[in-house]
């Protein structure tokens, strides 16, 4: 398990609060139906967990161009990635850490990508300190975020090794998903040409020595 110093661990202790905070607003927006009446059979934007992509924030994907998923399929993940507007800050991040040609030249991993609303939740001042270290860090929390091997819906829940070392666990069925308890998957089974993308509204933080 890595060893961090005092500063980079009072650091992961913010990403950590921030982790519970995140889990109590993902319970507490939890919307209903508009209407007591029975939901409607008709597809909308979303499909089933074996099917394709799942989740409220698929909609805002478009449905053509680069951006669309029969767009990001074509390019490798990070390259995908830019072209997702709810995950620019991601983006920047991997840009920082000089990660793109990491991930862009991986085969068959599983990538949880925080959305916007994820970081902009944070501290500002925590979040500039992981951008102004990079190479450790920064690195150390965006490779937890990676893991071997493309994860379908059925294969999701369960514990899985990141790139970074440590292990995650992701819980739930069908299209409900947290991870680590905190995280909830608000667009799975994502395709890029070389990853499968779950879109999760919290920053994931690996565990401190």
């Amino acid at each position: 398990m890595k060893v961090l110093t005092k500063g980079r661990t009072a650091i992961v202790a913010a990403f950590a609060a921030l982790a519970i905070v995140s889990a109590a607003c993902s319970s507490d927006d939890a919307t209903d139906t508009a209407d007591g009446g029975a939901a409607s059979t008709a597809p909308t934007n979303e499909m089933t967990a074996t099917d394709g992509t799942f989740g409220a924030a698929c909609s805002v994907v478009p449905d053509d161009g680069a951006g669309s998923f029969d767009g990001m399929a074509q390019d490798p993940v990070a390259t995908a990635a830019s072209n997702n507007e709810v995950l620019s800050t991601l983006v920047t991040a991997v840009t920082k850490a000089k990660l793109v040609d990491t991930l862009n030249g991986a085969e068959d991993i599983t990538v949880f990508a925080p959305i916007d609303d994820a970081f902009a939740a944070m501290d500002k001042e925590t979040l500039d300190a992981a951008l102004d270290d990079p190479k450790g860090l920064l690195t150390t929390v965006l490779t937890y975020h990676v893991v071997p091997g493309q994860l379908t819906p059925m294969d999701l829940a369960g514990t899985h090794e990141t790139l970074e070392g440590e292990t995650l666990e992701v819980t739930g069925s069908g299209e409900d998903f947290t991870v680590n308890g905190s995280a909830t998957v608000v667009c799975g089974n994502v395709q890029t040409a070389n990853a499968t993308v779950y879109l999760i509204d919290g920053v994931l933080v690996p565990p401190m020595a």
